[in-house]
């Protein structure tokens, strides 16, 4: 509250362009890990943009298969109140956050105390799904991620307590099959115990035949496209791109290129692989896989007796799974029906683009910078005083350039922006996109960092001076958010455009309010980003304003500490341009000021 009353003193003359958001929160309780998604949906209920991710190795039956153990209690309350904070700094409605647990809680005897001191506590309401109704939520997933939605197909899903099996067909469910064999279970009662893999593997197929699975598959007539979505999935098909257990280096500079889907030889290989026995093997498994490394080879054996059993060549890998099929769910309810499944393509490339390309933390940088973006589209597209057309398509190319700005560190960070530009222009991943939208996209990555685009030569020279100017706006909101999400010291949670006859500024709420010492690493690295961002001043120059006593300011605010940064004012009068950029840091123990001014003036 007395960081709401200080902003609301700061800004009183402020009129907030902030846009009312639309978040919706899943958090999947599985038997393994608890994952929190949090996500901005598009208002029409067409698409979803991740705005937070968080997983939490829980591993609710490591002491007990059967009940959920004090100690698993303990770590699963601690991982929740870590997300319901994370929850109530996004303001997320409670009426928009579904809580759903699995095989673990469905099999707890004290399931019913559980889930009353979860309520009691911390006030979140779990859903502890049935097997169907898991399998069918992880095809919603399926299908927001992969353009299956005119096959049939069957989705596996290999969880720590249960494996989820479900055919479907254009969002319709015609079978969904859950089997009690999870990477945990099976790895507790066969791994840890010294019975074996033999007696393992027979455990496996003796269930699966018991299931009557196959026969039940060709009575929903069969299906065209096999999917694995699953943690325990990814991960082997990372090991097989990998060449795991080979000399060869892990890392491949065509990452970009990978078919995202492996073979049954090729499963095959990774599993004998696994289940070598000696000290190296253990060390190679612990290095490659880390955290997963204690399930993996249970789940890469039953994987392997799952395409045996069921005839299956070939597997493609989905990203998204059951936390996203919840969040589907979610906004076919919030929207009375009315959020297709199979609707914008285009923007679904983008993430599936982003999503496997980036791994985590970059995909964590990528939703910040989109985030960043689109406040200060929203605040400058209100600007009378800007004379540049916004529209919503830009705000998509803004978006999908954010998403995507970063891909090409997986070649390697020299030059990424360069090889980003060159994975969006030249690998036929964004569906439905006309050629100059692709090209667009690839020239705003492209100049993300480093050299600005000049006016008068390619890929400019082609452009209308109207296009131009356009095009420098967007680009600067790019070179803008890329910055400020990079920054060491902002961990960014909140980004607010506030308007005033006077300026405009963009006030960044931080997560982190660890302070600094003077001269430290952060010192440095803040000292760094004004550089940087001092570098984007005189670019302003070439946006065209219309009227003489306007004036642009974004400001940085460090809620609670006392920190802050300001910088980017533009100033137009008596027809002499002034760029000014200004960057002040206040040590947080109050004694020490540091400034940074500097000053470019042209168009006397």
């Amino acid at each position: 509250q007395f960081d709401q009353r200080r902003r609301s003193t700061m800004n009183s003359n402020l009129q907030s362009n902030h846009v009312p958001s639309q978040l919706f929160t899943s958090i999947d309780m599985g038997t393994n890990s608890f994952k929190l998604l949090i996500v901005h949906a598009d208002p029409s209920g067409r698409s979803f943009v991740p705005v937070e991710r968080l997983k939490e190795p829980v591993v609710l039956s490591r002491e007990s298969p059967t009940s959920i153990s004090s100690q698993s209690q303990i770590r699963a309350l601690q991982s929740l109140q870590k997300f319901k904070s994370l929850i109530l700094s996004h303001n997320v409605s409670g009426d928009r956050i579904r809580c759903v647990a699995t095989e673990a809680l469905r099999q707890a005897e004290n399931q019913k105390q559980f889930v009353d001191t979860v309520f009691e506590d911390l006030g979140l309401q779990i859903d502890v799904l049935s097997g169907e109704e898991e399998a069918r939520l992880v095809y919603l997933g399926v299908l927001q991620f992969l353009p299956v939605f005119e096959k049939s197909v069957l989705c596996i899903d290999i969880g720590g307590g249960s494996t989820e099996f479900v055919v479907g067909k254009r969002g319709e469910v015609k079978l969904a099959v859950s089997l009690k064999l999870g990477h945990v279970n099976l790895t507790q009662m066969f791994m840890k115990n010294g019975i074996g893999l033999t007696e393992m593997r027979d455990h496996i197929r003796r269930a699966i035949d018991e299931s009557k699975l196959a026969d039940k598959l060709k009575e929903s007539e069969g299906f065209e496209v096999v999917v694995g979505s699953s943690g325990t999935i990814r991960a082997i098909e990372n090991a097989v791109f990998s060449d795991y257990g080979t000399d060869l280096p892990q890392f491949n500079l065509d990452g970009y290129k990978r078919d995202w889907r492996f073979g049954r030889r090729e499963l095959s290989r990774v599993v004998e692989q696994l289940c070598g026995e000696g000290d190296e093997e253990h060390i190679r498994r612990e290095g490659f896989f880390n955290r997963r490394s204690e399930f993996i080879v249970a789940g890469a054996v039953l994987l392997e007796e799952i395409f045996k059993a069921l005839g299956i060549e070939e597997m493609e890998v989905s990203e998204y799974a059951l936390a996203e099929g919840v969040i589907a769910d979610s906004l076919a309810k919030a929207f009375d029906g009315l959020y297709d499944l199979n609707a914008n393509a285009r923007w679904r490339s983008v993430m599936r683009l982003a999503t496997r390309l980036n791994g985590k933390k970059r995909m964590n940088h990528a939703i910040h910078c989109a985030n960043i973006a689109k406040e200060i589209f929203v605040g400058l597209r209100k600007c009378s005083d800007f004379n540049v057309l916004l529209d919503d398509k830009d705000l998509e190319y803004l978006g999908a350039a954010c998403f995507l700005h970063n891909i090409g560190i997986i070649t390697g960070k020299k030059g990424y922006h360069k090889q980003s530009s060159h994975i969006i222009k030249n690998g036929d991943h964004l569906h439905s996109y006309t050629a100059e939208e692709v090209e667009l996209i690839a020239m705003l990555t492209r100049y993300q960092r480093k050299k600005f685009p000049k006016l008068d030569r390619a890929p400019l020279k082609g452009f209308t001076e109207k296009e131009k100017r356009k095009f420098i706006v967007m680009c600067l909101v790019v070179r803008l958010s890329v910055i400020l999400q990079r920054s060491d010291n902002m961990d960014l949670q909140e980004v607010e455009f506030l308007e005033s006859a006077e300026c405009f500024k963009l006030v960044l709420k931080q997560q982190n309010h660890e302070s600094f010492l003077t001269g430290s690493q952060n010192q440095v690295n803040k000292n760094s980003d004004a550089i940087r961002l001092e570098q984007e001043v005189g670019h302003f120059k070439r946006v065209n304003f219309q009227y003489p006593n306007s004036s642009i300011s974004f400001t940085t605010i460090q809620e609670g500490n006392g920190g802050y940064l300001s910088f980017l004012k533009k100033t137009i009068r008596r027809g002499f341009l002034s760029f000014t950029c200004r960057y002040k840091t206040e040590a947080f123990a109050g004694s020490l000021i540091k400034e940074r001014i500097g000053t470019l003036s042209s168009g006397r």
